[in-house]
């Protein structure tokens, strides 16, 4: 459930909406806090490894040089995890610099959503990073996963967590390390991914504050095939089968996940094709016009597709976030992560309305109208 504020009234909005959402609330119902709660971001934060990749370097590897990588995508560098560097220490580097940014101490957290696909632990880092933060009152913390989507689908859960759930200081990660599961013999995916984490901070406000006016997502896993990482079984399985036993068990090979693997071309024509109609759709839930949004902000995946998309909005290019040149394609972590450079460079003021959307793996799309601070 969704919230807007406009001329002092509350509407209500979501892409779908529970069997539930029509029986009358009671009082001991944690919805009714929707009524009165609202939401804005209040600090931003990011990180990126050490280690710097250029096309170059990468010319090295494959049969590929600069021109041909930045003509096709846009990207010149991108930064790799390596020695002692980890996914969890950039997400907390990210995330302090988000809390200091806004503010708040890490004791006044009570919740933290980690937002990745490549965490560097099965079941979910976000606890690990709610320790290392020092949140001692020990808030909620799970991880995302929704692949390059994941970030959005954080946003749009601390706005449901806040405007429903009485939740105050939420700490949202966008954080992934696709460079462990690239084939870095493969020049046509090998070129486009880096390393990275960014972190919001969104925090409980008067409804009349309310900047997180819209969301809208989707998913359809019949395009999984086009961008997956699959679980393969790394050797044959010896188990022998006797009377008692069940075939093929107890497993006695490993299991472990396969190099990414992209169709670019499908990619290219999914995100082109969803984008634009799901921002439509978000700013049709707000009552603005594309004219009242300052900046757009897109998952940074490949230049060319956030060029498409722009031009098939109309939208203005100088008015188009774009820093995937220096990092690639860093999949969760890519809008928080261009989101805090262009705050802490000037370009995104206070009051300034951002149409963002993210696409990815699943394949799973979204977007969301949103206002900084």
């Amino acid at each position: 459930m969704l919230s807007h504020c406009c001329n002092n009234k509350m509407i209500l909005m979501a892409s779908s909406t529970p069997a539930s959402a029509s029986r009358p609330a009671s009082n001991t119902d944690a919805g009714l806090s929707v009524v009165n709660k609202g939401c804005k971001l209040v600090g931003c934060g990011s990180a990126v490894p050490s280690l710097r990749i250029s096309n170059d370097d990468l010319s090295k590897m494959v049969d590929t040089n600069d021109e041909w990588i930045s003509t096709r995508t846009g990207i010149r560098h991108r930064r790799v995890l390596s020695g002692k560097e980890s996914l969890t220490s950039l997400a907390v580097e990210a995330s302090r610099k988000a809390l200091e940014m806004a503010e708040v101490d890490p004791e006044d957290v009570d919740l933290i959503l980690l937002c990745s696909s490549t965490p560097d632990e099965l079941f979910g880092n976000a606890p690990q990073i709610q320790n290392l933060l020092g949140c001692k009152s020990y808030p909620l913390s799970f991880d995302i996963s929704a692949a390059c989507s994941g970030f959005m689908l954080g946003l749009f859960s601390a706005s449901c967590y806040i405007k429903a759930g009485g939740f105050k200081n939420v700490l949202v990660i966008g954080a992934d390390a696709i460079s462990r599961f690239v084939d870095w013999s493969d020049r046509g995916s090998c070129i486009l991914f880096g390393d990275a984490a960014g972190a919001v901070l969104i925090q409980e406000c008067d409804i009349s504050e309310d900047f997180l006016f819209s969301f809208d997502f989707h998913s359809n896993g019949e395009g999984l095939r086009h961008l997956c990482s699959p679980l393969k079984e790394d050797g044959p399985n010896h188990s022998p089968t006797t009377n008692g036993s069940l075939n093929g068990f107890p497993h006695k090979g490993g299991f472990s996940y396969s190099c990414l693997q992209m169709n670019g071309k499908e990619v290219f024509k999914f995100a082109v094709g969803v984008v634009p109609q799901s921002i439509k759709a978000a700013l049709g839930k707000t009552g603005l016009a594309l004219s009242d949004i300052d900046w757009l902000l897109l998952h940074q995946a490949n230049q060319r597709i956030i060029d498409a998309v722009a031009a098939r909005m109309e939208f203005p290019a100088d008015r188009v976030i774009s820093n995937l040149v220096n990092y690639g394609n860093t999949s969760a972590a890519s809008i928080p992560l261009a989101l805090d450079e262009a705050v802490r460079a000037g370009k995104i003021q206070a009051g300034e309305t951002i149409a963002a959307a993210g696409f990815g793996a699943g394949l799973t799309w979204g977007s969301a109208i949103i206002r900084w601070r």
